[in-house]
C-alpha cells in the first residue's frame, strides 16, 4: 500500500468479477453497449488462457479503482518481447489520486521482469487528459511509423 492508500497487484481469477465491472465501464467510455456478462466472459477467458496479464489498482478495503491490461507480443527486429498496454481505466472513484500512474509504473515493472523490451499503447486522439500523464511519465509519441487498422 502506497501513502494515497492504493495498491496495484497482478488479477487472478478471483478478481473476475471486479475486474469485468471495471471492464464494462472503459466499454462504455469508448461508447460500447454495455455488457457485464459479456465483460465477465471476456476477463474470465483472458486469465484462463494466460493470454493477457491484468493488473488490478485497489484500495486497502479491497474497492478495484482501476485496471490494465496487457498482451505480450515481440518486435522481430529487436528479437525481444514487448506488451501492449492495450486498456487502462480509472474509475470516477479513483481518478486524480494517482491510480492510473501507479498502473503504469506497475506496468512498466511487470515487462521489465519480464525481460520485455518496452511497452506500447494507443489511445483516442481527443484523449488529452492521459496522453498528458502519458507524456509526464515518459512515453513518447511514435512519429517514425504510421498504424493501421484492418477489420476483417
Amino acid at each position: 500500500m502506497n501513502e494515497i492508500g492504493i495498491r496495484v497487484r497482478q488479477a487472478s481469477m478471483e478478481d473476475v468479477h471486479a475486474v469485468a465491472v471495471l471492464f464494462d465501464a472503459y466499454r462504455v467510455f469508448y461508447e460500447r453497449s454495455s455488457d457485464p456478462a459479456a465483460a465477465a466472459a471476456f476477463v474470465h477467458e483472458r486469465l484462463a488462457l494466460r493470454e493477457s496479464v491484468i493488473l488490478i489498482a485497489e484500495r486497502a478495503n479491497g474497492e478495484a479503482v482501476g485496471f490494465t491490461q496487457l498482451y505480450p507480443m515481440f518486435s522481430s527486429v529487436r528479437m525481444r518481447r514487448l506488451f501492449v498496454l492495450n486498456d487502462l481505466y480509472v474509475a470516477e472513484s479513483g481518478r486524480k489520486q494517482g491510480a492510473g500512474r501507479l498502473l503504469l509504473e506497475a506496468a512498466a515493472d511487470h515487462a521489465r521482469r519480464t525481460g520485455a523490451v518496452g511497452l506500447e499503447l494507443a489511445t483516442a486522439v481527443d484523449n488529452r487528459a492521459a496522453k498528458s500523464v502519458y507524456e509526464a511519465m515518459g512515453w513518447t509519441l511514435d512519429t517514425e511509423f504510421d498504424h493501421y487498422a484492418y477489420t476483417v
